[in-house]
């Protein structure tokens, strides 16, 4: 077994430990972007499948990152409950992305609350409480709050506000 063989085995191990304790994930596990939803889908629909999935990643492929440099994490579990802030931030460990995009207020909060070690070191209230618009740096990772992306699909403007978000965070490119 290669170095390669290894890491794919210890991350779906890893994986597999997350999907046990009932995190809901979807997307590449390899990838740069973590987008993290907090309001629940409906019922019995996969995680991002719905229209914000699709604008969602159309949007990251208009920034230039590939159809597959995506993966989504609800900060609720298999059975709607939130997940404990140890477990959110085990999740986002895991996963280990250059960008962290919360995509709701619940989804930022939730961040908030399983950082709040490191954002109350933050220099500013907007940037430590993960106020929409700002990006901040966390633990290496860009993290950004958009504040109602899903909501944000009825309004034009609401969508406009949405996209000048997102264009703070195109792919990092090499080297990093």
């Amino acid at each position: 077994m290669g170095v390669s063989d290894e890491y794919v085995n210890k991350a779906k191990a890893e994986l597999g430990d997350l999907a046990d304790a009932g995190v809901v994930m979807s997307g590449n596990a390899f990838s740069p972007v973590l987008l993290v939803k907090g309001e629940p889908e409906e019922s019995g629909v996969k995680l991002l499948a719905g229209p914000d999935g699709d604008a969602l990643r159309a949007a990251l492929g208009a920034l230039g990152y590939a159809p597959e440099e995506w993966a989504a994490l609800s900060v609720r579990d298999a059975e709607g409950f939130p997940l404990v802030p140890g477990t959110l931030r085990l999740a986002i460990a895991t996963l280990d992305p250059a960008t962290v995009i919360a995509l709701d207020a619940p989804a930022a909060s939730a961040i908030c609350e399983a950082f709040a070690d490191e954002l109350v070191e933050l220099e500013s209230l907007e940037a430590a409480t993960l106020a929409p618009g700002y990006v901040v740096r966390l633990l290496g990772m860009r993290v950004l709050a958009l504040g109602g992306f899903e909501q944000s699909l009825a309004d034009a403007k609401a969508k406009q506000v949405m996209w000048a978000r997102l264009k703070q965070v195109p792919p990092l490119g090499e080297p990093y």
